[in-house]
């Protein structure tokens, strides 16, 4: 880090838990987020305002005037605009350092794998379930650490699902808690509404896990879910346990060399 870097992430540096090798992790990491909505926008400047080296936002979405409510990377001068491109912007007035690419495609297999090929860590800001499956599953096959964040009405919920092998061996993946082939009633924001700094407090936690998973500090939330009742105030965490017949991480298990 040069003089000017020091600068910048002296408050990071100053902790413990993280100094001079973990904000240097940190700037070599590389940060894929799928979604630049209402989570996938305190994900990204926070992300981009930590120093993550590189980042790459997926998004096929255009910024609409329903979206200002919540999405705070956007603005009303940029209605229209890719949301990648538009949050794009909102990330280099914070900090102009980071490598940001930007992909404007809907997420499937073949492009989530190519983008997690050399990622250190993915977020999922998504919004629906099929596209949280793929990410899910190309995770696995990649070997990345995936922290999951949803937000929907006053409920929220954060993960981490990571699967490489640990002290305690690998982890439950995001289909061990929600089967792939489950029948799901898609919920969305447009239909049933959410509260608005709600997907700033979970995006906010999906920012803060994928940095301690990057830095190497403190004990991620894998294996447990963080549930948040935000009409109440009411905050628990559940374990989670790995499905040994998970037709995602446990098929790869059994097959570690295929894809």
């Amino acid at each position: 880090m040069n003089d000017s870097e020091l600068l910048r992430y002296s408050r990071h540096i100053l902790l413990d838990a993280l100094g001079i090798d973990g904000q240097q992790r940190i700037l070599d990491a590389h940060a894929v987020v799928l979604g630049a909505g209402g989570l996938g926008s305190p994900v990204a400047l926070y992300l981009a305002g930590a120093g993550v080296g590189r980042i790459t936002l997926v998004d096929d979405d255009r910024v609409d005037a329903t979206n200002l409510q919540r999405q705070i990377a956007h603005t009303e001068q940029r209605l229209g605009m890719p949301k990648v491109e538009s949050a794009r912007i909102a990330m280099q007035q914070i900090n102009p350092h980071p490598n940001i690419r930007t992909v404007a495609r809907r997420a499937d297999a073949a492009l989530l794998d190519e983008l997690l090929a050399d990622a250190s860590v993915a977020l999922d800001c998504s919004d629906n379930y099929a596209t949280r499956h793929a990410l899910n599953a190309a995770c696995v096959r990649r070997a990345v650490p995936l922290v999951s964040g949803a937000a929907i009405g006053f409920d929220g919920q954060v993960g981490v699902f990571d699967t490489r092998p640990g002290e305690t061996g690998p982890g439950p993946c995001y289909a061990c808690l929600f089967a792939p082939d489950a029948p799901v009633e898609e919920v969305r924001c447009a239909v049933m509404g959410v509260i608005a700094p709600l997907v700033g407090v979970v995006g906010s936690l999906q920012a803060l896990e994928a940095l301690k998973l990057l830095a190497g500090a403190g004990r991620s939330l894998a294996g447990r879910l963080l549930l948040i009742d935000a009409l109440d105030m009411d905050i628990r965490t559940l374990r989670l346990q790995r499905n040994p017949d998970c037709p995602v991480c446990a098929a790869r298990a059994r097959h570690p060399a295929s894809a």
